[in-house]
């Protein structure tokens, strides 16, 4: 039945697509007067649907939903699926802008301003479902929200999950930003119940303010965690990704503190953290953030991601060191891996807090003796006043490890 209100839905939605006297759906993309090919000729043979604030939406035909995911940083992960092309969230940071470059669409900015709605997916899942072993892991979101705004319309994503549901023995992941994911909580539990699915709700931080310059289009965090404890009460494997980590914006111990509070407060079923990774299609959107909102560590930024899209390893370990001792403290678990969460040290104590975690860990950005910008950071929370780190933080800082940090 899913399906066929997501065909109902796009066949309203693409009713009234029109185009210019002499205008065809392949003269859009003009490259050196030929017209694309491949999956730049289909995106650019896709009918109009609709358009929001600054977005417009295009139907797309697929060829294949199920993507075999082929990067060695997710080894664990065997599939992908992505309902949609282009995210209307638009995350500074996001690192799936490429994916238009594949259309011939070189602004990364029309990753968020032009939405592709892929057609057919769930039929198109349920062949391609067949190649699938029991031991592979299907992720839904690897590129693209899921519940971005138009799910809302074009129900695509819920389309996918009745296919889900009538399967058995499947691994499977969704990650998102979105609280949409409460209106298939039916779904999401018959899955649950014949599958092992773990659900991710993204929230890089707590921070209202911070959130609706970071991540502009996307609920508020408190609305985030709000659907994590929804979630959790209808019985589902949930848990927080506070990622990614953004080097003296949200890294540091108070901010992640604050997060894995708020999460053991939701009932979260595990919490995880990664630091940012900037890829050349990103660098350009999240470089005009930081000018704006963090002038302070431009050039900070500038030589530690000027010629490689990830953070040193030394800076990589502290992150690790830092979220696993939160997650101790608060009682919380980690999720590694393919077998999702896992407990991370001993349990926290009668009282919740578990072992001291301070001066076990230290700032990670903003070191003193660090030249370039100055001890301290921009604390978001504090309307941007700079806080320098107290002398046990300060202290616990390894002699000789300021430079290879930030």
């Amino acid at each position: 039945m899913g399906e066929e209100k997501a065909n109902i839905a796009m066949s309203e939605l693409f009713s009234g697509a029109i185009f210019p006297e002499g205008l065809v759906p392949g003269s859009l993309f003009p490259i050196l007067g030929q017209r694309p090919v491949g999956i730049a000729r289909l995106a650019a043979e896709g009918e109009e649907a609709g358009e929001g604030h600054l977005v417009e939406y295009r139907t797309m035909a697929t060829r294949s939903v199920l993507n075999r995911v082929e990067s060695k940083r997710v080894p664990w992960m065997t599939w992908g699926i992505n309902p949609y092309r282009g995210c209307e969230f638009g995350c500074r940071y996001c690192y799936a802008r490429y994916t238009h470059e594949f259309l011939e669409k070189r602004d990364p900015e029309l990753f968020e301003r032009e939405i592709y709605i892929k057609q057919h997916a769930a039929w198109l899942l349920r062949q391609e479902l067949k190649q699938v072993r029991p031991d592979e892991y299907i992720a839904l979101g690897t590129a693209t929200d899921p519940y971005q705004p138009i799910e809302r319309k074009a129900q695509v994503t819920r389309s996918l999950l009745e296919v889900f549901a009538e399967q058995r023995g499947l691994r499977l992941g969704i990650v998102t930003k979105s609280t949409l994911i409460e209106r298939d909580i039916d779904l999401l539990t018959r899955i649950a119940a014949r599958n092992r699915l773990t659900l991710h709700l993204t929230i890089t931080t707590p921070d209202a303010k911070l959130a609706r310059i970071l991540e502009p289009r996307a609920p508020r965090p408190d609305l985030r965690f709000r659907t994590v404890e929804r979630l959790r009460a209808a019985g589902l494997k949930v848990g927080i990704l506070c990622s990614p980590l953004m080097p003296g914006i949200t890294d540091t111990p108070r901010a992640l503190e604050a997060m894995a509070r708020r999460a053991k407060k939701a009932g979260a079923s595990f919490f995880s953290s990664q630091p940012l990774f900037l890829k050349p299609c990103s660098k350009a959107v999240f470089m005009r953030f930081v000018r704006e909102h963090f002038p302070e560590l431009e050039k900070a930024y500038e030589a530690r991601y000027g010629d490689r899209a990830f953070v040193s390893k030394a800076y990589q370990e502290r992150v690790r060191a830092l979220v696993r001792a939160v997650v101790r403290k608060h009682g919380l678990q980690q999720r590694f891996g393919e077998d999702g969460p896992t407990l991370v040290g001993e349990a926290a104590g009668a009282d919740g807090m578990g072992q001291p975690v301070w001066p076990m860990q230290a700032e990670l950005w903003g070191e003193p003796g660090h030249r370039g910008h100055g001890a301290g950071y921009r604390d978001a929370g504090s309307n941007g006043a700079r806080k320098p780190p107290t002398p046990a933080e300060a202290g616990a800082l390894q002699p000789g490890c300021e430079g290879e940090l930030w």
